[in-house]
């Protein structure tokens, strides 16, 4: 069966993520709050945002920086109440800004009510419990004998959705209709129809595909969010659900208004979004094979990877017209940011050049927009730590909104804030770039404009690549050429005469001669109109 229609309004959506810990501080306690990002609105409004996304806000003992819910009807009192969350969504809407939570579906923390209930109660199934030690399994921590499943963290038990396949020699393995897994998907309606009322516009559902356990293919994790899709187009036709899943052309035909090419996920497990953004740094997973990728000084990477991703995810959101999205970020709170290790601030503006001018979402990780980068060396924090070269802390340091103390984040203490600031001198923040025209952050705001006045570069344009070398090129809706040359090399490339651009939208280091071949210096970007 089909998906129900979604709203319109994705489909032109430049999305925001928002650390919310680490954005701006309104009361001095070191910590991001909603009232702080309510009054940095403006800044997003005039970035040209139309939509933001919040990791887990909600009551929880961080953990695992809030991906361990404690109660998900309630915010965690270091970001403020729940009115002050409606009236953020009330404020945003006002600067045309869309809100969209972080829904943490299918795990709680260990310390939810409902976590604290079962492990007393054998009768109980909200979770997975085993009699025996099964692999992977925990110990019990209450009076109810036997282990159960963590879904990530062991602090994190899963919520039984059942199992697509049973076996009577496991007898954890509920089906998918049993009174548990009924239990939790009444449950996440629940949590969805209270936040609606509040005014957000929908959730990205971490971890998305993890809630029915042993389902090949992923039939019956498909069949529920088919079934959520449905029942929010019914009530509330202008939410979304967009997916941690990282293969949107499996997740989106499964029920999500979107989903994200990730550093994991798909046929290559991630390889698409690696061979674009990762150099080796920041945030190394050990499995990962070395690879150069594209967006490097030295110019040894291919876009052979990634268009291939792409043809394959865009035949499969064709074959379900009207369904959804893929989703392109710049880097997001797991991996390392676009400025990382010796990437340089001149390299950021030909991979934001190409990120807002392919027929995907783009998804602006905060700060990205100005270059912040990674920060090496960090202590592991709310379990930021997921292997000796893997620390996420580095990629969720705070704000950088002015030079004056703590990059004015906040105004506690410097040994108080939640992470400490990037220590380099030279660190960019917003106010400088916003006085300098010629900075990043104009870049990344021109050319969010030119994407909102020209629909063909957004994601209903048609797409040809006419080269994955240096420099890229392709055409976006049959009269927009665009060309980025990542490499500190000059790059060229010959164009068929039919393809020779006649205007310059936005130009930095592009020409073309009138023998119509391009040329494209170092760390350069074109937007041409023919």
């Amino acid at each position: 069966m089909p998906n129900p229609a979604g709203p319109d309004w994705p489909a032109d959506a430049v999305l925001y993520q928002i650390y919310p810990q680490s954005y701006a501080d309104s009361d001095g306690d070191g910590i991001g709050d909603f009232a702080g990002l309510t009054a940095r609105l403006e800044y997003l409004a005039w970035l040209g945002v139309s939509a933001v996304w919040l990791t887990p806000c909600f009551d929880s003992p961080f953990r695992d920086a809030g991906y361990d819910v404690q109660d998900y009807l309630t915010t965690a009192a270091r970001y403020g109440s729940n009115e002050e969350l409606a009236k953020l969504t009330d404020a945003a809407r006002r600067y045309g800004i869309r809100v969209v939570l972080d829904l943490v579906a299918g795990h709680t923390s260990d310390q939810h009510p409902w976590f604290r209930a079962s492990a007393d109660d054998p009768a109980d199934h909200r979770y997975i419990w085993s009699d025996r030690a099964a692999e992977g399994f925990v110990a019990s921590p209450g009076r109810r004998t036997g282990w159960y499943r963590p879904n990530f963290f062991d602090c994190q038990p899963a919520l039984n959705y059942g199992y697509a396949r049973q076996d009577p020699a496991e007898p954890w393995r509920q089906p998918i209709d049993a009174e548990g897994p009924r239990a939790n998907r009444a449950a996440l309606r629940e949590t969805m129809t209270q936040w609606l009322a509040a005014g957000v516009s929908g959730f990205r559902v971490d971890m998305a595909s993890s809630l029915v356990k042993d389902d090949p293919g992923f039939t019956e994790t498909g069949r529920l969010w088919r079934e959520m899709r449905g029942w929010l187009a019914e009530g509330h036709p202008d939410a979304i659900l967009l997916a941690e899943w990282g293969d949107p052309a499996v997740s989106v035909p499964m029920g999500f208004h979107g989903d994200f090419f990730l550093h994991f996920g798909g046929p290559g497990d991630g390889a698409a979004l690696r061979s674009l953004w990762f150099n080796g740094t920041g945030t190394v997973d050990e499995t990962w094979p070395p690879a150069a990728c594209y967006f490097d000084a030295d110019g040894a990477g291919s876009m052979e990877t990634f268009v291939a991703a792409w043809q394959r995810t865009a035949g499969a959101l064709a074959d379900a017209p009207g369904s959804g999205h893929a989703i392109l970020p710049t880097a997001n709170h797991d991996l390392s940011r676009l400025a990382c290790g010796p990437r340089t601030g001149e390299q950021l503006a030909p991979a934001f050049a190409f990120q807002l001018t392919w027929p995907s979402v783009p998804a602006v990780y905060y700060g990205d927009e100005i270059g912040m980068r990674y920060v090496p060396g960090l202590p592991d924090k709310e379990g930021s730590v997921l292997g000796p070269r893997y620390n996420r802390a580095g990629s969720r340091t705070p704000m950088q909104w002015d030079s004056g103390p703590n990059a004015g984040f906040s105004t506690a203490p410097a040994d108080r804030l939640y992470l400490p600031v990037d220590p380099a001198a030279d660190r960019p923040d917003v106010a400088a770039q916003r006085a300098d025209t010629g900075s990043l952050l104009h870049v990344v705001r021109r050319l969010i404009a030119l994407r909102r006045t020209h629909p063909a570069l957004g994601t209903q344009g048609s797409l040809e690549v006419l080269n994955t070398g240096y420099p890229l090129v392709y055409l976006r809706g049959g009269r927009f050429l665009v060309v980025v040359n990542p490499r500190r090399e000059p790059a060229r490339f010959a164009l068929e005469q039919r393809h020779v651009p006649r205007t310059a939208l936005i130009a930095h280091g592009v020409h073309t001669d009138p023998g119509g071949t391009v040329h494209a210096d170092g760390f350069s970007y074109a937007v041409f109109e023919l």
